[in-house]
Parts: structure tokens; C-alpha cells; sequence
């Protein structure tokens, strides 16, 4: 069992007072959520999909599931469909038509510093109000040049696009579906390599564990522990609840084959250090 002294709240400069589910940031965000997690529901995806979720239930395989899934959110998101959805020949030059949830996840396995990662990070910080920590470089407040670019690259990233926050929003819903699904438990054991331990907030180790350490609002982790070491000369271990992870591996069928990260929200965790 952990000892309650170490089960730590979100640290205030982390938080935002607002957001769009049914936890407020500074509990979901605590070492005491991660240990004694409850699902995060998201306002109204439920009501404005529930013929979608309704409809997953009557699947009998993950598969199956994934395609229904994909072809729901061509449908309701007009993905593919430029001039239906509002988008001229005008601006197509843009190529924001283009933008869409597959794309971001995309984005941010390849750099997550990325333009589509700044919109991942900022649909975090609006629904869950978990504040974005380092997006090319640290950020303590809001003069940072590294906020100003973040401001931007969300911008930019959201600009001309088609409701990239709400298909990110049915992402972690059906993700969710899938997690309890597949899995009985409330945990998965997942590792991240981390390149200097020194960049993060810790609090001081206990016994058995590295500490608790703030991470940033949405992160990599992996289920294999070589491979994350590919990622940094530390590589930490954390029980992660299954309620804050946006993607896992194979959760869409043939769209990120070859992709084995877990997406997983930030805030306070204890961790043990395994290398």
C-alpha cells in the first residue's frame, strides 16, 4: 500500500479552475486519482453521440468496433468531404481540410512538439484543465517564449480545421469504451524514458519509489520497458489508470499500425524508477 503522505495534489501553477468534465483538474490530477481512480466523463459527448455508443454494444469484436468507429466519424465529422463540410476551393491551399484525428495522432508520435501536438495539449487543457508544462521548451508563465510558441502552434493548428477538439473528444470516449472493454482492471504498468529527470517537478522519493513527479499534460508511455529506453537514459514505471489514456496501441485498426505508444494525460504520479 502507498503511504497517503505521499499521495500529493496537483501543484495550483498546474491547474486551471475550469474545464469540461465531471473531476475538477487538482483532484484528477493528484497522486490520490492515480490510485484511486474513477472515470472522467467528458460534458455532453455522450448525449450528442449516444446513437454511436448504443450501437458499440451490439459489436462483438474489437475489430469490428474499430472499423464502426472510423466510419462514424467519417460520417459525423464529414471527414473526406471538403465542400460538405464547409471548406471553398478557395482555401484549400491551406490543407486544413485535411486535418483530422488520425492526422494529429500522427503528428504527435513523430514530434511531440509538433503543431498537432500543441492541439492535443490544448484540448487537455480545456477538458480536463490539466495546463500544458513544455511544448518546445518549458513553461513557467505565460511571458515564456515557449508559451508564445505554443499559443501559436495551437492557433495554427485549430485554424480552418473541422471540430478537431470534438473528434478528439469521441477519440478518448470510444477509447475508454475500449479500455473497459477489454481489460478488467483499473491500472496498466507503463514505462517512459525521460532524458533529464532534473526538468521535472519531484517531490522526494519514498522507499520503494523514484517519487512523485509532475508530469506534462498529455505524454508517451509504453507497455515494454526496452523500448522506452530508446527515450531517455531514465526510464520511470508508473501504474497508470486506464481512465487517462486517449489512445493505446491497435485501439484503431490499420490506421497506426506500427505504433505502439499509450497517449496517457499528465499530472502528479508516483513512479518507480527502473533504470
Amino acid at each position: 500500500m502507498v503511504s497517503h503522505s505521499l499521495c500529493h495534489t496537483l501543484p495550483s501553477f498546474a491547474a486551471s479552475s475550469l474545464n469540461r468534465c465531471n473531476l475538477p483538474a487538482n483532484i484528477l490530477g493528484s497522486c490520490t486519482y492515480q490510485h484511486y481512480p474513477v472515470p472522467l466523463i467528458l460534458d455532453f459527448v455522450h448525449d450528442l453521440h449516444k446513437d454511436f455508443f448504443r450501437h458499440l454494444t451490439t459489436i462483438d469484436t474489437a475489430q469490428e468496433r474499430a472499423a464502426y468507429f472510423q466510419y462514424y466519424m467519417r460520417s459525423a465529422f464529414l471527414l473526406g468531404q471538403s465542400e460538405q463540410a464547409g471548406f471553398s476551393a478557395k482555401n484549400r491551399g491551406s490543407k486544413r481540410d485535411k486535418s483530422d484525428y488520425i492526422r494529429l495522432l500522427r503528428g504527435w508520435m513523430f514530434d511531440a512538439d509538433s503543431i498537432e501536438a500543441a492541439v492535443i495539449k490544448r484540448w487537455v487543457e480545456s477538458r480536463f484543465g490539466l495546463l500544458t508544462l513544455n511544448h518546445k521548451g518549458m513553461i513557467t508563465r505565460v511571458s515564456d517564449q515557449s508559451y508564445q510558441i505554443y499559443l501559436k502552434d495551437y492557433v495554427r493548428g485549430l485554424y480552418n480545421s473541422n471540430a478537431l477538439e470534438s473528434q478528439l473528444d469521441l477519440l478518448y470516449c470510444y477509447c475508454q469504451y475500449e479500455l473497459k472493454t477489454q481489460y478488467s482492471h483499473l491500472h496498466l504498468t507503463l514505462y517512459r524514458g525521460i532524458s533529464n529527470i532534473n526538468h521535472f517537478y519531484q517531490i522526494p522519493a519514498g522507499e520503494k519509489f523514484a517519487g512523485a513527479l509532475l508530469l506534462n499534460n498529455m505524454n508517451s508511455f509504453s507497455d515494454n520497458q526496452y523500448q522506452a529506453e530508446i527515450f531517455g537514459d531514465k526510464v520511470i514505471c508508473c501504474q497508470v489508470p486506464t481512465s487517462k489514456i486517449l489512445y493505446f496501441p491497435k485501439l484503431i485498426a490499420g490506421s497506426l499500425n506500427g505504433e505502439d505508444e499509450y497517449l496517457v494525460l499528465g499530472g502528479m504520479y508516483l513512479c518507480q524508477s527502473v533504470k
